[in-house]
């Protein structure tokens, strides 16, 4: 992670937010967190919407959201990413969204969960190094 005021600042109130929770829930956000930067340790994390946990790098890469039921992580532009271990299962309907609902108790692919953030990285970096068509007449 960057070091960085802003991120150093985001990362203490994802910390605030984790403890806050004190349930499965803390626990599994706090193993998916330490996924995500083991996959990227350039990962930037930013804070928000309100008191949304967001992991960037070249753009967002994934929310990370906790409801009492799920722990849940949307990608950004995760309908465009291949998703071989098929961990995405929620929000398939979506255009541009994918996420990830994790329930207590459930198993986490680490190693799939890599590759897809790595993915969607390689696919932000694509994004914004592609040069951009503009729609603008020449002028004569």
């Amino acid at each position: 992670m960057k070091n960085t005021a802003a991120a150093q600042s985001a990362s203490k109130q994802i910390d605030a937010k984790i403890k806050e929770l004190n349930d499965w829930r803390a626990q599994t956000f706090t193993k998916v967190r330490a996924i995500i930067h083991a996959a990227d340790p350039d990962i930037i994390e930013e804070v928000k919407w309100g008191n949304t946990p967001v992991f960037s790098h070249e753009g967002i890469i994934c929310t990370g959201e906790t409801y009492k039921k799920v722990v849940k992580l949307t990608f950004a532009k995760g309908a465009t990413l291949k998703d071989p271990a098929h961990l995405f299962n929620s929000s398939l309907e979506g255009k541009v969204r994918r996420a990830i609902d994790i329930h207590e108790n459930e198993t986490i692919n680490a190693p799939a969960l890599k590759e897809l953030i790595r993915a969607a990285v390689e696919l932000n970096i694509l994004f914004k190094t592609k040069p951009r068509r503009t729609t603008s007449k020449p002028i004569s």
